[in-house]
């Protein structure tokens, strides 16, 4: 079978890559993710990978000097690759190769091979094609795993035994649950039986490469697809065991509580409906991750999972630290948004105060839509008419709040007095008085006795002075 590639958009560099190749007797074939987008007719990858039987070194530095001789070739002689940026395109280069594992390490040794030998080292039989671009079959594509098939039926297979595969790099396991979230593909049931069979050699990879696939499974359409095949596999239990603790339902005196892993799930769904940003849906993962260190059953009340916000907002840092992901702003956001996960549900009815609209105003500041997005999300409810009124009464408590916010502006709050102005009324050094008075004009503008604004903020100051003994310049 050939593939036309006389309108693909890269025809040009292809036939550099050709000619350059046999100038220098050598082979070269398109490989993996590219081959496999293109025959599904998905966006372009920007990424194109390159094999040859020969040096993939040679082979891209003598690609490099005929595109331009001052094009930088970037060298990885360990891993025997290389790399050029061209236009928008990543290109490397590698030898074909042949691999061996030991137990304890996905890092193989590496022996010189063919471009059958490197297609058997692949990990789905839809990245183990290959197109050549060699002078006498130009296009042709090369698929001992009928790759193309398994596309055509959505399946996700090996091309050799499942094991064997997942045993030898068990990142793969994680790569087939990624593929099958992104692409909406079923793992082959062999292939399935030996990741849940092989789970737990996960260990042996680092956590940055696991998040990276967890990741992408994160951003896919419906995250649930990828995080359930992570359950049932067995593979969440070992990276992330604190959302299978959330798993069951238990039952007291006839009274049950819903599943909250499968609720996560759903919520995580519904929140990338609306969402691309990565941490929002992250948010969503853990919004009730404290539920099951929570959880209590209260004679005459039934279950409750009092603080679980607080506690799931404390428990963000530890998994982040765990999972290798950011410490920095993004984490924090995570933080913010857990903890405060439950709090527009609670301002739900009429009598809700001004002075706990401004408080929520204050601690959700810029983030208070993603805030709302999170708790639209947090609606499961199969029932029409309950998920109406949920609905409804967001809708009342976002009109609330944007009423408070235009009348008291306390969105990003700062402070209508500063702590230089204090120190200048009251001939005053840097030291605890200063805060102690900025903490009282912030509490006394979001309880709502002085506006926000500097000539009642400096009236309340000089009153508050007065009682901690302070005189006015």
């Amino acid at each position: 079978m050939f593939i036309n590639l006389n309108q693909n958009q890269n025809l040009k560099l292809f036939k550099i890559i050709s000619e350059v190749a046999a100038a220098n007797n050598q082979s070269v074939y398109i490989v993996g993710g590219f081959v496999r987008d293109l025959l599904m007719k998905r966006k372009a990858s920007t990424d194109i990978d390159f094999v040859t039987e020969q040096s993939g070194i040679e082979l891209a530095q003598n690609v490099g000097k005929e595109i331009d001789p001052k094009m930088k070739v970037s060298v990885f002689k360990t891993y025997g690759t290389a790399m050029i940026r061209y236009k928008d395109l990543e290109l490397e280069f590698v030898g074909a190769r042949k691999e061996s594992y030991t137990e304890n390490s996905r890092k193989p040794e590496v022996e010189g091979g063919t471009i059958e030998d490197d297609q058997k080292r692949r990990d789905f039989t839809i990245n183990a094609m290959a197109i050549s671009l060699n002078k006498d079959n130009f296009g042709e594509l090369i698929d001992p795993f009928d790759g193309i098939g398994d596309l055509g039926k959505g399946i996700l297979r090996t091309p050799l035994a499942p094991a064997q595969t997942y045993s030898d790099d068990p990142l793969r396991m994680m790569r087939a649950v990624r593929f099958a979230s992104t692409l909406n593909f079923t793992i082959e049931e062999n292939s399935l039986n030996a990741i849940k069979q092989e789970a737990e050699r996960i260990k042996i990879v680092s956590m940055e490469r696991i998040m990276v696939e967890f990741n992408k499974i994160m951003l896919s359409k419906k995250p649930s697809v990828g995080l359930k095949l992570m359950e049932e596999t067995g593979l969440m239990k070992l990276i992330i065991p604190e959302l299978i603790d959330l798993k069951g339902v238990e039952e007291v005196e006839g009274q049950t509580h819903k599943d909250n892993f499968y609720h996560t799930l759903e919520v995580v769904d519904n929140i990338s409906e609306n969402t691309d940003n990565l941490w929002l849906r992250w948010a969503a993962l853990l919004h009730d991750i404290g539920k099951a260190p929570t959880k209590k059953f209260v004679e005459g009340t039934g279950w409750t999972f009092h603080g679980h916000e607080f506690l799931g907002s404390k428990m963000v840092k530890t998994l982040f630290q765990k999972l290798k992901l950011p410490l920095n702003a993004d984490m924090k956001y995570v933080q913010k948004m857990v903890k405060l996960s439950s709090r527009p549900i609670a301002l739900i009815t009429d009598d809700a105060s001004d002075s706990a609209l401004r408080r929520l105003l204050f601690d959700a500041g810029e983030d208070m839509e993603d805030l709302f997005t999170l708790c639209k999300a947090d609606i499961t409810t199969k029932n029409s008419k309950k998920q109406e009124k949920f609905k409804k009464n967001f809708q009342y408590v976002a009109i609330k709040i944007k009423e408070v916010e235009e009348k008291d502006q306390v969105r990003n709050f700062q402070p209508p007095i500063s702590g230089e102005e204090i120190m200048v009324m009251f001939n005053l050094k840097p030291g605890r008085e200063i805060g102690i008075l900025k903490e009282k004009v912030k509490e006394a503008i979001l309880e709502g006795e002085i506006g926000n604004n500097s000539e009642e903020a400096r009236k309340f100051v000089i009153a508050e002075a007065q009682k901690l003994g302070l005189t006015l310049v």
